[in-house]
Parts: structure tokens; sequence; C-alpha cells
């Protein structure tokens, strides 16, 4: 049974990434034996990893692919997976102070009871972040492995986040899905997340 300390979007050590071999193919990138699953609805192509939640250690600096894709789509709690807070402002999401700029995240939501802990294991939001409420998420575009063209194959150019809309999406292997958070209402900036019983 997984811990309730570990949040559900956490990478375990069993959970190996996979290294299929990347090929060009069309204007962009593919795998050798490639299948429908390694590509999403968009035509995006993602990295392959291993679910085995619960074995071994979570290693709480990685992020498990298809687990913050699912809580993404689905708006789940990043913490327990469960539905996340939800009032008449929005959804609520807790995002590091650099992705308040443009409010675009790669942090799938949060419930009240877990935001806290969210803070607590994630490095990134420990150096600042900010809980907002928005009334409707976007997906944007992914972040991951960008390539360009090489002989005989792909090289890999730079990580980092691509939207839909650019062309490189073709000869990016995603990784993690971004969104655009839209209609926010900043509910506490650089502050500790509320308690259970405090809902915003």
């Amino acid at each position: 049974m997984r811990s309730p300390l570990v949040p559900y979007v956490t990478a375990w050590s069993s959970e190996r990434a996979a290294r299929p071999h990347v090929i060009t193919r069309g204007a962009g990138i593919g795998y050798a034996d490639e299948s429908p699953f390694d590509r999403d609805s968009d035509g995006v192509l993602w990295a392959r990893e291993g679910v085995s939640p619960g074995r071994g250690k979570p290693e709480f600096g990685r992020v498990h692919l298809l687990r913050q894709r699912r809580a993404m789509r689905r708006l789940l709690c990043q913490i327990c997976a469960r539905a996340a807070d939800r009032n008449a402002d929005g959804v609520l999401w807790l995002i590091g102070e650099d992705d308040a700029e443009d409010m675009t995240t790669t942090h799938p939501p949060v419930c009240v009871p877990c935001a806290a802990q969210a803070v607590r294991a994630c490095p990134y939001l420990r150096g600042g972040h900010v809980l907002v409420r928005a009334r409707t998420c976007v997906p944007l575009g992914v972040h991951g492995v960008v390539y360009e063209p090489g002989f005989p194959f792909p090289r890999v150019h730079r990580d980092g986040g691509v939207t839909y809309d650019d062309p490189r999406i073709r000869w990016t292997r995603a990784a993690q899905l971004i969104v655009q958070l839209e209609g926010c209402t900043t509910v506490n900036r650089n502050a500790s997340a509320p308690e259970p019983d405090q809902a915003p």
C-alpha cells in the first residue's frame, strides 16, 4: 500500500524510463518500434516509463509522466489522486512563483488537505509558491526533450517546454503536460498552504 506521504505523481525507483530507439519519422521523430499508445490524441510522442507505484523507493524529485498527465486531464489532486478541490472560484492549484507570471504549470491541482503536503514534498514549490483558483485550464503544450534533424538519427537539442502550435512539437518527446490556467483568483502567495479546516 502506498504511503499517504508520497504524492501520487511521484515516480518510484522501480519505474524506470525505457530507452526506445528514436528515429526520424516524417517531419519529426518517432520510435523504431512505435505503437499507437506512444502518442496522445494530439499526435505528440511521449516518453515510455514503467508503472509500478509503491515498489522500491519514492524519488521525490522525479515526476511519473503517466500519472502527471492523468492528474492534469482529470483534475485530480497531485498528492492523493482524489478530485481536486473546487468551489465557485474554480479548481485549486499550487504553482511555483515562476509559473505565476504567465499562469502556466506542469503541476497538477490539489485538494485542500493535501496542499501543505505538496509544499513539503516538492523542492520546486518550497522555493516559493502561489495558491490560486482557476475557472478553466487549457492544455498548452508539453515539457520534454526536443530533438533536431541529424544523420543517421535525430540529435537531442535541448530540454524544455514546447507549445502545441510550435512546429518543434513534432520533434519533441514529451514527459509532462503543460496547462494554461485561466480566470485565476490568487488565494495565497509565498505563504504556507491552508490547513484542512481553512479551505480557501
